[in-house]
């Protein structure tokens, strides 16, 4: 699933490629994927132009020069593709937004779990689907806060949207790496440096993806992901299952229902 650092990919990527381009059309191979009645998308798209964008976890909202934004939801597998010939077209573009100047931008939804909508008050939608602070704009002390009061394990507590937003199953197993965390840890047990040390992990993880394009080749290689068989680590490589610190066997376990990997060396219960 795109996480925090694919979508600020996206959004990037959203950004140089189409803004201040008024939308001639809007293709939408199936209505299911909208929030919002296609007859409506129609009207509040057509003849405008998006000015903006801005990320709040794993959505992303795109400005219209009109009181109200774009959402996108990219589900398991989305992706966006800007394009100009038809013969271009990418597979599972099955929204696509055709701009005045004939270039084309695909919003692509292989599994179809992806959906876009109008939302006229960001905040409102966020509140309404408890989706807290931005991961890289949360506060230690909010952090801090949320964290203090609850008694469920520290992964299950960091994955849940409404604690911050933007972080899912490999991040939160990476944060709790760096900073020598155990999964299975109660939330409200963690010792006020133990609460910095993951504020501090959750910028430093998420800012190496970003800077990397969310690309793990190119992630430190002192990362437990290269552990789990992503980037570097393939299956026929040495380091697959290894600590990169300690040099152990990297061990495996289900922490509130997920697949979760750490070090019962660097992160001692």
């Amino acid at each position: 699933m795109p996480e925090l650092p694919e979508v600020e990919t996206y959004r990037r990527y959203f950004e140089e490629t189409s803004l201040y381009q008024p939308i001639s059309d809007v293709y939408v191979e199936d209505t299911k994927l909208l929030t919002t009645d296609y007859d409506t998308l129609n009207l509040q798209l057509k003849n405008h132009q998006f000015i903006g964008t801005k990320r709040i976890g794993k959505n992303l909202f795109a400005q219209l020069d009109a009181p109200y934004w774009l959402h996108f939801h990219f589900g398991m597998t989305g992706d966006l593709a800007y394009f100009k010939d038809d013969e271009d077209t990418p597979r599972f573009a099955r929204i696509i937004f055709k701009f005045a100047n004939g270039f084309k931008l695909g919003f692509l939804c292989p599994r179809k779990f992806e959906k876009i909508g109008i939302v006229e008050d960001i905040e409102a939608y966020l509140t309404r689907k408890k989706i807290n602070k931005d991961a890289l704009e949360i506060t230690v002390e909010e952090l801090s806060k949320t964290l203090n009061k609850k008694n469920a394990p520290t992964k299950s507590v960091l994955l849940d949207q409404s604690t911050v937003a933007g972080i899912g199953n490999w991040i939160v197993d990476e944060v709790l790496f760096q900073a020598k965390i155990r999964p299975e840890k109660k939330a409200s047990q963690l010792s006020e440096n133990e609460i910095i040390n993951i504020h501090q992990s959750m910028r430093f993880v998420i800012q190496t993806a970003i800077d990397s394009q969310a690309n793990y080749d190119d992630f430190p290689m002192n990362f437990l992901i290269h552990s789990r068989g992503w980037g570097r680590a393939g299956m026929q490589d040495p380091k697959l299952g290894i600590c990169p610190e300690c040099g152990e066997e990297i061990s495996i376990s289900k922490v509130g229902g997920r697949t979760t990997y750490f070090c019962k060396n660097q992160q001692v219960l």
